[in-house]
């Protein structure tokens, strides 16, 4: 008994000993399960929403009209995701053997290659290997940072275990291959082809499929652009792999292995060098509509009016600029735009905004002197009027203020019809004409033809009769100037010209589809009554040499000191209008509107309609090209009459191209050298006068 006595104390103290080391072993346990606890959540949480957000950033694509791809337009990742059913078999089964060849058999993460990683990474000293799987690699690439850390090595495990508990494996490798970077600034396989092979995914075959899934594992130094013969190797690798684990048969390896590569060798995006001032205007237009982020990341798909044949057409056809010189800014000049329109859509086909070397599109935001191609407007206003083109005007000089307007060739022809003066571009009973009229009438007109640029308020405006041969305080735009002629061309109906015909979003619904703008701007018969004077200036007068052997009509514009020079024209298919200028508004030297200007229209509209039937234009019903020949005159007009000219509509083209320098004839303000030239008549000082300076886009030619 007092042994059992002696002994309960010791074994007491020992079992207390016992009690208190488990205590604190589960104490300590606890401590460490709730440390990572901690750690876990922490790590979790740095990303709540990750299963909302999945969705990777895509490039939106430009569309011309006939569906052909022009561009990719992104802020940072090149990407077009494609479904899991465009993408070849061939690249899923490469990147399944290369990557994860138990990608169907594992829950996100492999144990096999975990313990394979860290015998690796023991022997290594360091973290050498990561053994993740592709779900593993989508949620690093979508969500976390490339650091090679053991809390971003956890937060890829759990986050991996997440995407595989909300979708399916098909899911996930979709994602997967339109994720990853294949270099050269292209992310998920459809942009890798379109970079590497300039083709669709679905268009790939094993060899180039192969190429492809051997990239992401060392996207520079794999790029066949960069490194052809490690690019090579790896494809092997990638073969091999796919052979192992029979994807591929023997037969299809050695023909995959030696089959050369048709690489992409044109520098990407060449469609958008070719329409880049195109591509500009439209993606302005896009990031005012929706915001820089929906057209940069969202993977819109715009579908265009540009017609990338006539664009090259328009390319081509500029090429004809001369090189006078390099600005201030290394910019070659003179530089040149060029803009073409569907009449009846109010469609832009085709838009050059310069030599290509800068930013700046002179089609949409160049405003320039256009000299006599702002004419037609006195003429459409005068047929709105009850006058025709055999309407009289008396071509003797006149005086307004201190402005003493001059024909181009400083000789007055006496008696006039509109049609003469069109044709020959005939300044003084042009400015006659705008007098009886009214000129704000004229600038009205022009206003209802889509001209935005027109100042019609203020001390220093359009509204004095300089304007009636283009002298303009401001200008007018080549996209103006092309959509005010198209409607010449459509019966009178301006419509207001697009770019844009639809936006769809990345799953496929149309979020905008355009509806045009249009309006009866001038009657039909001022329509085709213009038409038909402005066909005589391609046919005989100013404008011969951009004669097309089909109907057109047209204008030329040049200001009287060679700063700038136009042609706009148009057939019932199409109008076009050229324009030629130094940004500096320096002197061109013998560039009139029927040179360069009209042999560019020439080129490229002879080479965009080739495959478009001849048509002509059609008068409306009861309206003649003939009509009333009762003289237009003012208050300071001689009282005699001089007899008429012949009618230029049927006059053989007798009459020395004006547009040629070695045709001029010298100033001698006589039409005849035996006839001294007649006082010029006076308009009072009551009539508003050009402002000082506002000569200068005075028409030429």
């Amino acid at each position: 008994m007092s042994t059992q006595q002696k002994q309960s104390p010791q074994h007491s103290t020992s079992s207390s000993w016992s009690r208190v080391f488990l205590v604190s072993f589960i104490v300590l346990i606890v401590m460490v399960i709730g440390v990572g606890c901690g750690f876990l959540t922490a790590t979790l949480n740095t990303k709540p929403d990750m299963l909302h957000d999945i969705t990777p950033p895509a490039s939106s694509q430009i569309y011309d009209i006939n569906g052909k791809l022009i561009t990719n337009i992104h802020a940072v990742e090149n990407r077009v995701p494609i479904p899991l059913s465009k993408i070849p078999i061939d690249i899923q089964n490469a990147f399944i053997a290369n990557e994860d060849s138990r990608f169907y058999e594992h829950f996100g993460i492999d144990p096999r290659g975990i313990l394979r990683a860290l015998w690796a990474n023991i022997t290594h000293h360091e973290i050498s290997e990561g053994g993740s799987t592709i779900t593993q690699q989508l949620a690093k690439n979508a969500y976390l940072t490339q650091e090679r850390t053991l809390k971003r090595k956890f937060q890829e495990v759990f986050l991996a275990l997440q995407l595989e508990h909300k979708y399916t494996k098909q899911e996930i490798l979709e994602m997967y291959l339109n994720q990853i970077y294949f270099g050269q600034g292209a992310y998920g396989v459809q942009s890798a082809a379109q970079t590497y092979f300039g083709k669709n995914a679905s268009d790939l075959d094993l060899s180039e499929c192969a190429m492809l899934a051997g990239i992401p594992r060392s996207p520079n130094y794999y790029s066949p652009l960069n490194n052809l013969d490690a690019a090579k190797k790896r494809k092997t690798v990638v073969l091999e792999e796919m052979l192992k684990h029979n994807y591929i048969t023997q037969s299809q390896f050695e023909q995959a292995n030696n089959e050369p590569l048709n690489l992409n060798n044109k520098k990407h995006n060449e469609n958008y060098r070719l329409a880049s001032y195109f591509v500009d205007y439209v993606t302005q237009q896009l990031i005012d509509t929706y915001g820089a982020d929906k057209v940069y990341k969202e993977g819109l798909k715009i579908y265009t009016t540009l017609d990338l044949n006539m664009q090259r057409n328009a390319e081509t056809a500029m090429k004809q600029l001369p090189n006078y010189r390099k600005d201030g800014n290394g910019l070659e000049q003179p530089q040149g735009a060029l803009i073409s329109i569907d009449p009846h859509t109010g469609y832009i086909k085709a838009m050059v905004g310069g030599r290509g070397d800068d930013k700046f599109n002179r089609a949409t935001m160049a405003v320039r002197q256009p000299g006599s191609a702002f004419k037609p407007f006195v003429f459409a206003t005068a047929f709105e009027n009850g006058m025709s083109p055999d309407t009289l005007v008396d071509d003797s000089p006149i005086k307004i203020g201190s402005w003493e307007p001059q024909n181009d060739e400083h000789n007055f022809s006496g008696i006039v019809n509109i049609r003469q003066i069109a044709t020959h571009s005939i300044n003084v009973p042009t400015i006659k004409l705008a007098y009886s009229l009214g000129v704000d009438k004229v600038l009205s007109t022009a206003q209802r033809l889509g001209i935005s640029t027109l100042v019609t308020d203020g001390a220093v405006s359009d509204r004095n009769l300089a304007s009636a041969i283009g002298g303009l305080t401001r200008g007018v735009t080549p996209l103006d100037m092309a959509a005010a002629y198209a409607a010449f061309s459509n019966d009178g109906v301006y419509i207001k010209p697009t770019a844009i015909i639809k936006v769809v979003d990345r799953n496929g619904k149309i979020i905008s589809e355009h509806s045009p703008e249009k309006y009866q701007a001038i009657s039909q018969r001022s329509a085709y009554l213009i038409t038909d004077v402005l066909e005589n200036v391609i046919t005989h007068g100013t404008g011969t040499r951009a004669n097309i052997n089909r109907p057109a009509a047209g204008k030329t514009g040049t200001t009287d000191n060679y700063q700038n020079a136009w042609f706009v024209g148009y057939t019932p298919d199409l109008a076009t209008a050229v324009w030629v200028g130094c940004d500096d508004n320096a002197r061109m030297p013998g560039m009139y509107g029927g040179t360069t200007p009209a042999s560019i229209w020439r080129e490229f509209m002879m080479k965009s309609l080739a495959n478009v039937p001849k048509s002509n234009f059609t008068a409306p019903a009861g309206v003649s090209a003939s009509g009333s020949v009762a003289q237009v005159t003012t208050p300071y007009d001689k009282a005699t009459v001089a007899k008429t000219k012949p009618d230029d509509k049927n006059k053989p083209d007798d009459k020395k191209d004006k547009n040629n320098p070695n045709n001029k004839k010298p100033a001698n303000n006589k039409s005849d050298s035996n006839t001294p030239a007649p006082e010029p008549i006076i308009i009072p000082s009551n009539d508003r006068q050009p402002q000082p300076g506002m000569q200068m886009g005075k028409g030429a030619n």
